[in-house]
């Protein structure tokens, strides 16, 4: 990694129903690519409010509200059950919309892909999402290239599937923005090298 590498900021938008490792494994990988030196810093940004109830009963505090979130670099929006009543909350929308467009990377886990679609993102690009939810996606960006994959860059939009696909996208993107090695360097110090005990699905 250059050590004239320019800093970033990095904001992983939370809400009530977030898919708890949508954005825990990603802030992980931030974290701990800080740690090993890449110039960034990782915040949260709740809506409505700060106190976020998360899908599977997680209680968070996100750092910050729409009302008092700064500028970011990147943008990632989680998925998770409560991105369905989002994707029609056209106050959420306007708020997120806004909020991405300001940023130089637009990005997601999972069924967040949606919101980045309701937000006019993912027009004409390829994208993915969880495997359960092509079709939610597809109802919501029925002008996008949607692909079977663990994560899809296209542009500056960045998309990945479900859960634990979003760790392998946030990777990529610290390697992409800091350097190959600086991502080596995060993947092994996470020891993510994944073998799960069943295999891996057809």
């Amino acid at each position: 990694m250059s050590d004239a590498a320019p800093r970033a900021s990095i904001a992983i938008v939370v809400f009530d129903g977030v898919e708890e490792l949508d954005f825990v494994g990603p802030w992980e990988v931030f974290s701990i690519a800080k740690q090993l030196g890449a110039p960034l810093e990782v915040f949260t940004v709740g809506w409505p409010g700060t106190t976020i109830n998360c899908a599977k009963g997680l209680k968070i505090i996100a750092d910050y509200d729409f009302a008092g979130k700064p500028r970011a670099d990147v943008v990632l929006v989680p998925g998770g059950k409560g991105t369905r009543q989002l994707a029609e909350d056209d106050s959420f929308n306007a708020e997120l919309r806004a909020y991405l467009a300001q940023a130089k990377w637009q990005t997601s886990v999972c069924t967040g892909a949606a919101l980045l679609a309701r937000a006019g993102f993912l027009e004409g690009r390829r994208a993915t999402t969880n495997r359960g939810a092509l079709d939610f996606l597809r109802a919501h960006a029925p002008h996008t290239y949607i692909l079977d994959q663990r994560y899809v860059h296209d542009g500056n939009v960045v998309t990945s599937a479900g859960v634990s696909a979003g760790i392998d996208m946030a990777l990529w993107l610290v390697g992409h923005l800091f350097g190959e090695d600086t991502a080596h360097s995060t993947q092994n110090h996470m020891e993510y090298f994944p073998e799960p005990p069943y295999g891996t699905p057809a």
